[in-house]
């Protein structure tokens, strides 16, 4: 699948799009920026393992400090449109975005949607290139999941033997096998 520009920055490949914002840091501000990143990665919703965002849309998110903390990247991958997307992440609780980006020069807070969209069009490039090891919205994957969770429970189930003989099944249980 190639990747195809949309209408607003970013590219998308099937029904996912990339996102890379590039905010320079206020000066001084360096120490601050990673204290509030630290605070983000501690939240529910945000710790390693949790894989509950809060905008069920995202695939994953990083924010990276670099040239000495004086400036932001902030990539993401997420499934829908653009706008879709801005409307998600405005819908949200912001209190740990807003105290990120207090850090990065440009922002004077998201008090409405437009506000969200102009101060992200402001830092965003889209990217030279994107791709994706799999396919799937994040919804279709977090299915899957589940999904072969049951169906691991069957497998373990001494009562379902005779019915997972079925020739019916020889498909799934051979992709079951690896």
């Amino acid at each position: 699948m190639t990747a195809e520009a949309p209408s607003r920055p970013g590219l998308q490949v099937g029904p996912t799009s990339e996102f890379s914002l590039f905010f320079h840091v206020k000066p001084g501000h360096g120490e601050a920026l990673r204290e509030s990143l630290e605070a983000l990665q501690a939240a529910p919703g945000y710790r390693p393992g949790d894989y509950d965002l809060p905008i069920g849309t995202i695939h994953e998110a990083r924010f990276v400090p670099f040239d000495n903390d004086t400036r932001l990247l902030f990539a993401t991958s997420f499934d829908g449109s653009w706008d879709a997307y801005m409307l998600d992440f405005a819908s949200k609780p912001l209190k740990l975005f807003d105290a990120i980006f207090q850090n990065v020069e440009g922002y004077d807070g998201l008090p409405d949607l437009e506000a969200v969209k102009d101060f992200i069009r402001s830092a965003q490039l889209t990217a030279g290139g994107y791709s994706r090891n799999y396919g799937g919205t994040v919804k279709e994957i977090r299915k899957a999941e589940r999904v072969n969770k049951a169906f691991q429970q069957v497998l373990d189930d001494p009562e379902a033997a005779e019915l997972l003989q079925a020739p019916a099944l020889a498909p799934l249980l051979a992709e079951a096998s690896d």
